[in-house]
């Protein structure tokens, strides 16, 4: 993880292991408790900050 700002993270993966990373953030960021609401985790992928 590079950055954090409020409710965003910001990480630097290789392109080639984007999905990888995806998979495992959403299931943390979803998962990490059982509320009645669920939690949904928006993911997207730039060259830079300002392309998301």
């Amino acid at each position: 993880m590079v950055l954090q700002v409020h409710d965003e993270l910001l990480f630097e993966v290789p392109v080639e292991e984007t999905s990888e990373v995806e998979e495992l953030v959403r299931t943390e960021m979803e998962g990490v408790v059982a509320l009645d609401v669920p939690l949904v985790a928006d993911l997207g992928f730039g060259e830079n900050w300002r392309d998301l």
